[in-house]
C-alpha cells in the first residue's frame, strides 16, 4: 500500500512539471497607463506648455510695430502769423520693408515646431520608461511565479522522501536502507531496487518449517543480506539527509520569494512615479511575460527614423528658422518708412487781425500737415554680422541633424543585434526549458526506483528553475529592444 502511495505521488509531482493550466489572463493594460502617463506626467506637460507658448510668439512676430504718438503743449504759447500755438499732435506709424514680418512669422513657426518636436521627443522618452519599467515588471512577476511553481515541487519532493524514509521499501542503489536488526536476530533486512524484499530470518524460518529450501535462493539471499548489513551499520537515520536537503532548499526559495516581492514593491513605485499616481497604487500586470509581434525590415525603418524621429524634426526646423532669421536680418538691413500725422493746436492771436493783415476768419485755425519718415541704415557692419550669425547657426543645425543622423543608424543596427541576439536566448532556453522538464520527470522517477539520488532531483531542478528565470529576462529584453527600435521612428509612426 505504501509503495502504491509513492507511485500516486509520484504522478502528483510530474504532473506539476506539465504545462499549466488556462488561468485567466488579467487583460494587458499597458495601453492604458501610456495614456495615463500622457496625461499625468509633468515632465511631459511642462514641454507641451512650453511648446503652446511658442504658438503665441507667431503672432506677435506678425505684428505691426505700435504707433507712435507725440504730444508737446506749449507753457506760454508761441506766436505765429494768424494764432498762437498751444500745443502740437504727432501720430507716427512705421512700416518694415516688405516681407519683413512675413520672415519673422516664419521664424516663429519653425521655432514652434521645435518646441513640437521637443515635446514629441520628451513623450517617446517617457514611453520607453514605461514600456521598459512594465517588462521589468513583468519579468520579476513570472520570476515570482517561477519560484512558487519550484517551491511547490520541493513540497511534493520533500514528502516523497518522507514516505521513503518510512516506508519499509528503500533502494540498496539509492543509500536507503533500514538499519542492520539486533544479533540475536541473526537476520538483516535490504531492498531491492524494484522495490521487493527478501530477508534471511524469514527465508530461515520457512525452510525450517517446510523442510525443503533452493540452494539459488538462499545463496542470493545471503549475498543481499551482507551487503544490506555492510550498508546499514551506524546509519541512525537513513534518508533523513535527504529530507533536509530539500528543506534547505524550500528555505532559499522562500527567501528569493521574499526578495521578489520587496523588488516588486520598489519597482510599481518607480512605474508610478512615471504616471504621477501615488507610489503604492496598485499596478495590474499580466500573468506571465510573453513576446510581442515585431517585423523587422531595415530599409523602411531607415525611411521612417529619417521621416519621422523627433529630434531629427527638431534639427531640421532649427535649421529653417535660422534661415528665416537670417532673411529677416537682411530685410531689416533695408530701410524701414514710416507714415504720420502732424496736428498742431492754434488759438487766436492776442492782436487784432488787422494788424497782421489777415481776415478775421482767418486767425485762430489749427493746422494739419501729413509726415513721411524712412530710417537711414547707414551702419552696414551690424547687419552683416547678423547675417553672418544666422548662416553659421543654419549651417550648425545642418551638420548636428547629419550627426544626429549617423548616431540613430548606428543605434538601429545596435538595437538589432541585441535584438537577434535576445531572440536567440528565446529560442536558447526555452529548448534548454523543455529538456530540463523531461530531464527532471525521468531523475524524479529514478530517484523513487531507487537509481538515482537526490543531488541529481535537485541540482536538475535548480537548472530548471534557471532556464524559466532566463527565458523570461531574455523576453523582457527582446521586447525592451523592439520598444527601443519603435522609439527612435517615433511611436507616432502608423507601422508603431
Amino acid at each position: 500500500m505504501k509503495q502504491y502511495n509513492l507511485i500516486g505521488l509520484l504522478l502528483v509531482l510530474l504532473g506539476l512539471m506539465g504545462p499549466n493550466p488556462v488561468m485567466s489572463q488579467t487583460p494587458d493594460s499597458l495601453n492604458h497607463y501610456l495614456e495615463v502617463a500622457a496625461k499625468n506626467n509633468p515632465g511631459l506637460n511642462a514641454d507641451f506648455l512650453a511648446y503652446k507658448a511658442s504658438l503665441e510668439k507667431v503672432p506677435q512676430a506678425g505684428a505691426w510695430p505700435d504707433p507712435k504718438l507725440d504730444i508737446g503743449f506749449f507753457l506760454k504759447p508761441m506766436d505765429l502769423v494768424g494764432g498762437r500755438q498751444i500745443a502740437d499732435f504727432t501720430l507716427m506709424q512705421m512700416f518694415p520693408w516688405f516681407g519683413t514680418k512675413k520672415a519673422a512669422q516664419t521664424e516663429a513657426t519653425h521655432m514652434a515646431k521645435m518646441a513640437y518636436a521637443q515635446f514629441t521627443e520628451t513623450r517617446d522618452n517617457l514611453y520607453l520608461e514605461v514600456y521598459t519599467q512594465w517588462y521589468v515588471l513583468s519579468t520579476l512577476v513570472e520570476q515570482l511565479r517561477n519560484n512558487r511553481d519550484n517551491l511547490q515541487l520541493l513540497k511534493q519532493l520533500e514528502e516523497l522522501a518522507l514516505r521513503k524514509v518510512s516506508s519499509p521499501f528503500s533502494g540498496s542503489s539509492s543509500g536507503y536502507t533500514v538499519p542492520a536488526p539486533s544479533p540475536a536476530t541473526k537476520s538483516s533486512v535490504t531492498t531491492s531496487a524494484g522495490g521487493s524484499m527478501a530477508g534471511m530470518g524469514s527465508m530461515g524460518g520457512a525452510a525450517a518449517s517446510s523442510g525443503t529450501s533452493s540452494t539459488s535462493g538462499m545463496s542470493s539471499g545471503m549475498g543481499s543480506s551482507g551487503g544490506g548489513m555492510s550498508s546499514g551499520m551506524g546509519s541512525a537515520a537513513p534518508g533523513m539527509s535527504d529530507v533536509l536537503r530539500v528543506q534547505l532548499e524550500m528555505v532559499e526559495v522562500e527567501n528569493n520569494i521574499e526578495s521578489i516581492l520587496s523588488e516588486i514593491a520598489a519597482e510599481k513605485a518607480k512605474f508610478n512615479a512615471l504616471l504621477n499616481r501615488p507610489v503604492d497604487r496598485e499596478v495590474i500586470l499580466p500573468d506571465s511575460i510573453v513576446k510581442v509581434p515585431f517585423f523587422f525590415d531595415e530599409g523602411v525603418t531607415m525611411d521612417e527614423i529619417e521621416n519621422q524621429n523627433p529630434m531629427l524634426d527638431m534639427l531640421a526646423e532649427e535649421e529653417l528658422a535660422y534661415r528665416a532669421k537670417g532673411e529677416m536680418e537682411q530685410k531689416m538691413s533695408y530701410p524701414m518708412f514710416g507714415i504720420g500725422l502732424q496736428y498742431m493746436l492754434i488759438g487766436e492771436s492776442a492782436t487784432a487781425p488787422m494788424d497782421q493783415g489777415m481776415e478775421p476768419e482767418m486767425t485762430g485755425m489749427d493746422m494739419i500737415m501729413p509726415m513721411v519718415s524712412i530710417t537711414l541704415p547707414i551702419y552696414r557692419n551690424k547687419y552683416k554680422a547678423e547675417q553672418r550669425e544666422s548662416r553659421f547657426l543654419w549651417q550648425s543645425a545642418r551638420e548636428k541633424y547629419n550627426n544626429t543622423l549617423n548616431m540613430l543608424q548606428s543605434d538601429l543596427f545596435k538595437l538589432k543585434q541585441q535584438l537577434d541576439d535576445a531572440e536567440r536566448k528565446i529560442a536558447l532556453y526555452q529548448k534548454q526549458e523543455q529538456l530540463a522538464r523531461t530531464t527532471y520527470q525521468l531523475v524524479v522517477q529514478e530517484y523513487v526506483s531507487a537509481k538515482s539520488d537526490l543531488t541529481n532531483v535537485i541540482q536538475v531542478q535548480r537548472q530548471l528553475l534557471d532556464y524559466q528565470l532566463r527565458t523570461a529576462e531574455a523576453i523582457a529584453e527582446y521586447n525592451t529592444r523592439v520598444a527601443s527600435i519603435r522609439k527612435l521612428r517615433s511611436f507616432n509612426s502608423p507601422n508603431n
